[in-house]
């Protein structure tokens, strides 16, 4: 039987070259023989390319706010002068030539499954237009600059782009943002939809700081609202919505059936109750009751709000793995809130990331990855680790670090990426790419193109201007057979 499928195959390609001969001979539209045969040579390299995996279901993105320090997690420089490589030793990981800060060991574990891109970049210094830049691909227009006063947002975030392509498929929630919104949604306007109108901004999930239980309002009906009043209610919004004009019913009757939607959406209700995961999980995921103080860590703010940050940021992983069970196609989790306890080391930035900042972020995100892979989800599920920018290279004279959007890095794992890669690198102290320079609008690209949507897809704007959904390109080089 081989030999006889070897024949066949043989046959096949003197018939395919015979073809070809003949072909150039004819000068067939308008290409020469050699025309021919470096297009079929084109065609047989392409052939041979790793193919790119299944798109992905979902995607968790981990926004690490106020941005860890690349030089200090997974980028560093151990031959660097000392005022450049700091404090920490790399550590040998998993993966062949791959090596972290030694707060990381769980992670050292796991990173013949994660890739680093090293390379990312842009030019916003500050951490609102920062943060506009990394979480819609797009820089905020104007000057770079923190936002004292609201303004709408414009370009939709990542989570809304994907819920806005999934509106077919009628999801009782397709993206949803959790613990909190680091900034409200009109003040930095980078975690909405923008344009594409509030039908795709996220579900917000909050988690109460004294019972450290999640909700919902969207999920919550009133303290004397029962089953049957609030049916009653639908069937009285249906008699009513014959009077609205046929222009406005779409959009009103859509917002409408969306609340009742989500009101009986019991498989989101249920992934919300994380109590239901076993208590050893939970604690590999992290979980602690420990106050923090007002002042511990990276600033000031409200010693409750610090508290569940800290506190909270394994559960939130959990949470967010559970959401992903539950067929939520994208899930948004805040690492930190503005002027909390958050990764904006200014000063001190070893004693910060050594015992504040790296062995909850260690845990949790390795425990995710452990996780989502013994579910069997991790193939489907592509994990993002970023902050909206680095830090400089050089230590400043409070021991801290500074911001740097011109070069830092960013985690994938999962979701098809070939773990144990290095995507790019930095110069010899970290401040700026010297191979494969990426971009946040990259990032965006990567992240559409493995949920099978074309980056280059035109949205439209309220007066109907189109823009590409993104001018990046996808981190291709990522993904592929191992």
């Amino acid at each position: 039987m081989a030999r006889d499928r070897r024949l066949v195959d043989c046959e096949q390609a003197l018939l395919n070259r015979r073809r070809l001969l003949h072909l150039g001979g004819q000068g067939f539209l308008g290409l020469s023989l050699a025309g021919l045969l470096r297009a079929q040579a084109a065609q047989d390299a392409q052939s041979t390319e790793p193919t790119a995996p299944a798109r992905i279901k979902s995607c968790i993105l981990i926004f690490c706010y106020g941005g860890p320090s690349h030089l200090d997690t997974f980028d560093m420089k151990p031959d660097a002068p000392a005022e450049v490589r700091g404090e920490f030793k790399p550590i040998a990981t998993t993966a062949t030539g791959v090596r972290v800060c030694e707060h990381l060991p769980r992670m050292a574990r796991l990173m013949h499954k994660v890739a680093v891109v090293r390379t990312m970049h842009h030019a916003n210094h500050l951490h609102d237009s920062a943060a506009i830049e990394t979480l819609t691909g797009r820089p905020i227009g104007g000057p770079d600059r923190e936002l004292f006063a609201p303004i709408p947002q414009f370009f939709p975030s990542y989570g809304s782009a994907v819920s806005y392509f999934l509106r077919d498929k009628h999801l009782d929630v397709a993206h949803a943002v959790l613990p909190f919104l680091f900034h409200n949604v009109v003040d930095v306007p980078c975690q909405g939809a923008g344009f594409l109108g509030a039908a795709y901004d996220p579900f917000l999930i909050s988690v109460d700081p004294e019972s450290q239980a999640y909700r919902s309002e969207s999920l919550t009906l009133a303290d004397n609202l029962t089953p049957a009043r609030l049916d009653a209610r639908k069937q009285l919004l249906t008699t009513l919505g014959n009077g609205v004009s046929a222009k406005a019913a779409p959009e009103v009757h859509g917002f409408y059936n969306r609340a009742f939607q989500l009101l009986g959406s019991d498989a989101v209700r249920r992934a919300l109750d994380v109590t239901r995961e076993p208590m050893r999980l939970r604690e590999r995921y992290g979980f602690g009751s420990r106050p923090v103080s007002v002042g511990e860590g990276g600033g000031g703010g409200n010693g409750a709000e610090m508290g569940v940050a800290r506190n909270m940021r394994g559960q939130n992983l959990l949470l967010a793995r559970r959401l992903v069970e539950a067929g939520v196609p994208f899930v948004h989790v805040n690492d930190f809130k503005q002027q909390g306890q958050n990764w904006d080391a200014h000063f001190k930035v070893f004693n910060q990331h050594r015992t504040h900042l790296l062995p909850g972020a260690d845990q949790s995100i390795s425990a995710l990855i452990e996780d989502l892979d013994a579910r069997g989800l991790l193939d489907s599920t592509l994990v993002v680790v970023t902050g909206e920018f680095g830090r400089t290279p050089r230590i400043n004279k409070e021991g801290g670090r500074d911001h740097w959007p011109e070069c830092y890095s960013v985690l994938l794992a999962g979701g098809g990426v070939k773990g144990g890669q290095l995507y790019g690198a930095s110069d010899k102290i970290g401040a700026y790419p010297d191979i494969d320079p990426v971009t946040p609008a990259d990032l965006a690209a990567t992240i559409f193109w493995r949920f099978g949507i074309d980056p280059a897809t035109e949205i439209h704007d309220l007066t109907g201007r189109p823009y590409k959904l993104t001018d990046g390109q996808p981190m291709r080089k990522l993904f592929g057979s191992a």
